[in-house]
């Protein structure tokens, strides 16, 4: 049995990623000022964050049996993802288009084949022991098994629920910690307000975190709530910024950081990631996040 530090479940994409001068209009040829490509799917990116923190990590999802699945699966091995558990199919890698505006702010269109979502009856907790299991909602059948095998193994479960989909709204309210966005919080509970959405999950999930993107984050458990201020930076690329946070914050919770140790790390990996172009380019490694907070600390 291989002991895992944080094992990711979910969806594994390869982006193509443009930054373009303004948002083309319709029926507009426009090029691009910058380009980047490489894998991408908030799981898998959340797998390579905390490789890159040091920790053990291993990536569980779907990836094609062709070139871009391919090259996917040579970057998650350089960067130390244990990929074991990563199944190959016929079917074809998802893949993302990725548009990027001066603000930062982008506009993702991705296409994933329905018949790529693996089957609940998939075996995966008999190799591998993680402290941590990270979800992200894209692989609902085999999520919802998964979590049936934690049940007694002292499996710490977090949820990165995106937007309000089958997996996202059959999970949230069955595992530890639920880390959703704005939007997700919204949908769930009908209201534009997040603080009026985070009584709306509290009542359903035992932890819940709010990231609110540039506007920082909101926070309630049995131990309280709070409010955490965004770091500022010079954004260039939003996208993947809400992976890396899952990432590290998963990470932390395997190294058994403290609760707004684990905040404010996931935070300053969230921002670090959004000075980058592209997603899996902008994940920090663990020595630059610790570096940044430093830097901070010392401006106080």
């Amino acid at each position: 049995m291989q002991h895992i530090d944080v094992l990711c479940v979910g969806v594994a994409s390869y982006d193509f990623v443009f930054s373009v001068p303004h948002h083309p209009e319709p029926d507009e040829k426009s090029s691009a000022d910058a380009f980047v490509r490489g894998g991408g799917g908030p799981a898998a990116n959340a797998s390579v964050m905390v490789a890159r923190m040091g920790l053990t990590s291993a990536f569980a999802g779907y990836l094609g049996l062709d070139i871009f699945g391919s090259i996917h699966l040579e970057e998650l091995h350089s960067a130390g993802v244990n990929t074991e558990l990563v199944v190959r199919g016929q079917y074809t890698t998802p893949v993302s288009g990725v548009i990027v505006k001066p603000s930062g702010d982008r506009s993702v269109v991705n296409y994933r084949s329905a018949d790529s979502i693996l089957h609940r009856d998939t075996p995966f907790l008999s190799t591998i022991h993680p402290r941590v299991i990270l979800f992200d909602g894209h692989e609902p059948e085999l999520s919802l098994a998964l979590l049936n095998q934690t049940r007694g193994r002292g499996i710490i479960t977090v949820l990165d629920a995106g937007s309000l989909n089958r997996g996202t709204s059959e999970l949230f309210d069955k595992i530890d910690y639920l880390v959703c966005s704005e939007r997700f919080a919204c949908e769930f509970s009908g209201s534009s307000s997040p603080d009026t959405a985070m009584e709306r999950l509290i009542a359903h999930a035992r932890s819940v975190v709010i990231t609110l993107g540039k506007n920082g984050l909101i926070w309630k458990n049995a131990g309280g709530e709070g409010r955490i201020p965004a770091f500022q930076v010079d954004a260039k690329d939003t996208t993947g910024a809400g992976d890396a946070f899952h990432g590290a914050f998963a990470g932390c919770l395997a190294m058994g950081k403290g609760w707004n140790e684990t905040l404010t790390y996931a935070s300053a990996a969230a921002a670090l990631c959004c000075t980058k172009l592209g997603a899996r380019t902008g994940i920090p490694e663990g020595a630059e996040v610790e570096m940044f907070l430093k830097r901070r600390q010392t401006l106080r």
